[in-house]
């Protein structure tokens, strides 16, 4: 037997080989006896060791034909590279060489037309495509929401409070119709999404919209009223509302109110917390649809914020159980507003401590749960007032005889309401910080104020105007009357203050008289009872209507007591003087407060209102354009001209008295008896002309008593501008006549010009520099003769 490690048989030679000995000749070489055979049957020698060998070579062969290969495909991607740029190259050369390359018309054909209209096509396969994934899309979610609503109608609710079911049945029953209908409501949502998204980028699909809207106000016709019906059903069975209980005293007001909402046990808490969530949720998926339809309205989209359709449903019941007691209170209309008060004060900590961490839980941004409490119960005394008592006023103001009565309820009934406003407010802002307001809201005040019955009413918003008007003079004309509200206080600052960045606002630094005083204060008191109302655009239609209108009317009164005082230049009355600075000082300060009420915040905001509200852009619009611009433009021509014309009195009344001075050349020749003295000017003390005092005194009268009483923008402006006036009067004067000023006449000349100057030295420190015409006059007057010659030799070289 041979050993196992002996050498493996060696395969024969494949040249060595045939068809017809390749198995023969082999065998016979290893198997040549029978023992090699049986060796061979038993060791398997042989066979074991042509497998390995065959092994050997299949390994050794393998390796060979990768290696072949990774090295032919390594060749054939450089080939294949290749022969790609030079197909690149043939192409741009076939392109620049061909007739039909780039600059030929076939070409340009293909890039003005084939592409374009390929181009187009695409786009309009893929907006097809785009479109049915859309539909696809709204059509899985509203057939979700469908299948939700019809879980949710079909769940008999209706008699689920009553005490005849047990309470884990209720229990599941509601649970799994809430669960059903919020999912349907998160449904609806994303059809909302999808929708938007659908105006935004592809506001061509109007059929699709106006499908899917159909199908979800369908929806939310039918599930609404039967979740409402489902919520009141709740509320009843907590035993909302409470009843009014009556005082000891047996008046018809109530003492105190039990709170079933704080009063809720575990189950009723966690099925009205449900419902709650439930009518939330409803009501912000009916904003956003609301959202998208309408982006205009502005004032509704505020109330809309405030209210809540689940403290809405709270205050129903209860209004119409205070509504009764209302319709008894008509004529003694406190009484409502008392009732009211006292019902939403018993319930606000309860509605804030309950229903907020509610709203928090409903994920509404910016809400607040004691807002909504408080809006509506203002909008449930709104509407009763609207129906039962502002109806029958707005009846009774069209009959003559009960006009008398009309005004004073109206006006009395609006002092209620004001006074209302302000402690409702008082509630919301109680142990709370104040709320931020966003870009385009007034904040909570604005909408929580019964004035909102005039938002929808402009006729009543007129009748109002016309009453607030009425009233008002009634208050100012007795006023009018009496002489002493038009005469300029006693306490009131003389002095000329040249420091233009003064600010003079009391009435004491503007001299004005009493009556204007109290009449901005009657104008003031108009503004502020319309702060409240909601519409920015209806609270500066009243204002103009009733404050703005009464304006112009005191101007009127101006006007006229102006024209009454006969600024004459033979005036010798002070009162009249007087009177005239009063006028003026008067519209100087009612200009001075209009300016600063413009630049509030709140009439900003209603020009600003008007102006988009207008549309009208005009090209002589300035840039202090203010909400009372017309007022204070009319404001400051009537003083502007009222102070023109004392200006012109003043000059008048000098130019009289001094027209001998300037007309009698005497006053300027040498005297006789100086020709044989010898002396210099500076030894001459010369007195003013007789014939130029009495026009000296009476202009210094003039000033004095204006100085005392008229203010001080405004003197600063006279005193300024009658000394231009002199100075052009003056200077024409003397270059138009032919007077020949000797040396003596030069003095006196000089010596005339300064005591007019001094009477200005009170105003100012430099009283020449308001005369330049004079003082030009005098240096040449003061002129040497050598001085003279040499200028009229320059003058006759030029």
């Amino acid at each position: 037997m041979e050993s196992p490690h002996e050498p493996l048989v060696a395969l024969p030679n494949i040249t060595d080989l045939t068809k017809q000995h390749i198995d023969i000749g082999f065998l016979d070489q290893h198997l040549r006896t029978e023992q090699h055979l049986f060796i061979e049957s038993t060791q398997l020698l042989l066979s074991q060791s042509l497998t390995q060998q065959c092994s050997h070579l299949h390994s050794y062969l393998l390796n060979r034909i990768t290696k072949r290969t990774v090295s032919w495909i390594s060749r054939s991607f450089k080939s294949n590279s290749s022969f790609h740029h030079l197909t690149l190259s043939l192409q741009n050369l076939s392109l620049l060489t061909s007739p039909h390359g780039v600059g030929s018309k076939r070409f340009r054909w293909v890039l003005s037309d084939v592409l374009p209209r390929l181009a187009k096509e695409l786009n309009r396969l893929q907006s097809i495509r785009t479109y049915l994934e859309v539909s696809v899309q709204l059509e899985a979610l509203v057939g979700d929401v469908e299948d939700a609503a019809l879980f949710v109608m079909a769940c008999h609710t209706g008699n689920m409070f009553s005490s005849n079911l047990s309470i884990s049945s209720i229990s599941d029953d509601n649970t799994r119709k809430h669960g059903k209908l919020l999912q349907g409501i998160e449904a609806m949502n994303d059809v909302e999404q999808l929708l938007v998204t659908i105006v935004k980028f592809h506001p061509q699909w109007q059929c699709l919209l106006r499908s899917v809207d159909v199908r979800v106000d369908k929806i939310l016709a039918a599930l609404r009223p039967q979740v409402f019906a489902d919520h009141r059903a709740l509320l009843v069975s907590l035993g909302w509302p409470p009843k009014l209980l009556q005082s000891e005293n047996g008046s018809e007001q109530i003492t105190g109110l039990p709170n079933p909402l704080v009063l809720m046990q575990e189950n009723k808490k966690r099925n009205y917390s449900q419902s709650f969530i439930a009518l939330c949720a409803l009501q912000h998926l009916q904003d956003k649809r609301e959202k998208r339809h309408l982006n205009s309205n502005l004032i509704k989209r505020e109330n809309r914020n405030l209210r809540l359709w689940a403290i809405d449903e709270l205050v129903s019941p209860i209004a119409s159980r205070m509504e009764y007691h209302f319709g008894k209170w008509t004529e003694q209309p406190e009484y409502m507003f008392a009732l009211s008060y006292k019902v939403t004060q018993d319930f606000i900590t309860g509605v804030d401590d309950v229903l907020q961490p509610l709203i928090d839980k409903a994920r509404l941004i910016s809400c607040s749960a004691k807002e909504a409490w408080v809006f509506a119960m203002v909008q449930m005394l709104s509407c009763f007032l609207e129906k039962k008592v502002f109806s029958s006023l707005a009846e009774g103001y069209n009959v003559k005889h009960l006009k008398p009565d009309v005004l004073s309820s109206w006006l009395h009934l609006v002092d209620l309401i004001i006074a209302f406003d302000k402690k409702m407010q008082s509630l919301v802002n109680l142990d709370t910080c104040l709320l931020a307001e966003s870009g385009n809201f007034e904040g909570p005040s604005r909408g929580m104020s019964v004035l909102t019955i005039f938002c929808d009413r402009h006729d009543w918003l007129k009748i109002w105007a016309k009453l607030e008007f009425k009233n008002a003079w009634a208050k100012l004309n007795t006023e009018l009357k009496e002489e002493k509200t038009w005469m300029v206080s006693s306490t009131c600052k003389s002095g000329i203050d040249t420091d233009l960045e003064h600010l003079l606002s009391a009435i004491e630094d503007h001299k004005a008289p009493p009556i204007a005083e109290l009449f901005l204060k009657i104008i003031w008191e108009m503004i502020e009872r319309c702060q409240t109302m909601p519409s920015i655009i209806l609270r500066g239609q009243f204002i103009r209507s009733a404050a703005g209108r009464f304006l112009w009317y005191f101007f009127k009164i101006l006007l006229l007591r102006f024209k009454s005082t006969e600024l004459t230049p033979q005036i010798s009355d002070d009162g009249t003087i007087v009177r005239a600075c009063g006028l003026i000082n008067a519209a100087r300060y009612i200009w001075f407060k209009l300016q600063e009420w413009s630049d509030a915040v709140d009439f900003l905001e209603m020009k600003i209102a008007e102006n988009d509200y207008s549309k009208k852009i005009q090209d002589d619009t300035r840039d202090n354009d203010c909400f009372f611009d017309e007022e204070v433009r009319s404001l400051s021509e009537m003083e502007t001209n009222w102070l023109v014309e004392i200006i012109a009195v003043i000059l008048r009344q000098f130019e009289i008295l001094s027209w001998k001075y300037i007309q009698n050349n005497d006053n300027f020749e040498e005297d006789q008896d100086y020709i044989s003295l010898v002396v210099s000017r500076e030894a001459i003390d010369l007195a003013v002309s007789n014939d130029f005092v009495e026009a000296l005194d009476a202009l210094k009268s003039w000033l004095c008593i204006v100085k005392i009483n008229l203010n001080r923008k405004d003197f600063l402006d006279l005193w300024r501008s009658v000394a231009e006036g002199l100075d052009h009067f003056i200077s024409s004067s003397i270059l138009t006549s032919e007077i020949r000023f000797p040396k003596i006449g030069i003095n006196q000349f000089d010596a005339d010009m300064q005591a007019l100057i001094f009477i200005f030295k009170p105003f100012c420190a430099r009283p020449h520099a308001f005369f330049p015409c004079i003082n030009d006059i005098l240096k040449l007057l003061k002129l040497k003769k050598e001085e003279t010659n040499l200028i009229q030799a320059r003058v006759t070289i030029q």
